[in-house]
């Protein structure tokens, strides 16, 4: 079961709303999830977006997910598919949070650099394939 907040517009909300849907349903259908997208301006922070845990840090069910709205579609909808790898590294126990550290798969990626972490290294070799995945899974076009 999903619960979904979103903030947006148009065809912004529609390709939020249609991006999670089929990224829970596909991957993650077993799960009671909430997820909380957030629209708001991230240049000045040199980010697409983020995803991190609103609720229990323990089993992580709540999220929020924050992206710039102002990306062009092709580039929003990849943002989106990689913060929901992200949601789904937390939800499967691979991103944890100790002792305010985070860690994946037991690698401390607090000290690396944000292209050498090992849960944005898989993230962004998997948001093509996943964005041509959905992309035909939901007959969507830009």
């Amino acid at each position: 079961m999903l619960t979904l907040y979103t903030s947006g517009y148009k065809v912004r909300k529609r390709r939020v709303e249609d991006a999670v849907m089929w990224f829970i349903q596909k991957y993650l259908p077993r799960h009671h999830i909430a997820i909380e997208v957030l629209h708001r301006g991230l240049r000045r922070e040199q980010s697409y977006g983020y995803c991190s845990v609103s609720g229990d840090i323990y089993r992580p069910r709540e999220f929020l997910i924050e992206i710039d709205p102002k990306l062009d579609l092709e580039l929003y909808t990849k943002t989106i598919i990689h913060e929901l790898i992200h949601l789904r590294q937390w939800v499967k126990g691979l991103l944890k949070e100790r002792r305010g550290k985070m860690y994946y798969k037991n690698i401390n990626c607090d000290d690396l650099d944000y292209w050498e972490q090992p849960h944005e290294i898989e993230a962004h070799s998997l948001e093509q394939m996943y964005y041509e995945d959905y992309l035909t899974d939901t007959q969507q076009s830009l």
